[in-house]
């Protein structure tokens, strides 16, 4: 017969080793799921069709299946003004590209199909701009001549 005897003590510090175990991973598994989802809360992937796809229509629009352009962009070192002013935009959607300041991303343009007022034409577009599989910014804009720009929000 064999007989093992435990202090206290022991017990204690596994049981606050298994605790710290725990929580770290909690924590990196909640960290995981936060990078998949923007400060709005909707999901930001966007490494597959059907991710874009259900990016864009998390905000209401409706969009045409194959995209107008895609195109790989460099996000600039340092902004100038204009770069400025549409990181704004990126700011007030809860994104910051000034995180990527240097690095390639991808843009993806989709024509929207449902914008208010402009239903029959291919003149609003969505840019969603990617990095690593997750969007990290865009704009919904008009090229037309006296277009606009503004975030994913329908106005």
């Amino acid at each position: 017969m064999f007989v093992y005897s435990i202090k206290s003590k022991h017990i204690k510090l596994a049981l606050l080793v298994i605790f710290v175990v725990t929580t770290v991973i909690s924590l990196f598994i909640l960290s995981q799921d936060s990078q998949q989802t923007g400060k709005s809360g909707m999901s930001i992937k966007a490494s597959t069709h059907e991710e874009r796809m259900a990016f864009v229509s998390q905000y209401g629009w409706e969009v045409d299946e194959e995209p107008v352009e895609v195109q790989e962009v460099i996000i600039p070192s340092e902004f100038d003004d204009t770069y400025t002013a549409y990181n704004e935009i990126q700011k007030d959607q809860g994104f910051d590209l000034s995180v990527y300041a240097g690095m390639r991303a991808k843009r993806w343009t989709y024509t929207i199909k449902n914008y208010a007022g402009y239903e029959n034409k291919d003149c609003i577009r969505v840019n969603i701009l990617v990095y690593d599989g997750l969007v990290i910014g865009g704009d919904v804009c008009s090229i037309e001549l006296d277009g606009f720009m503004h975030t994913f929000q329908m106005p």
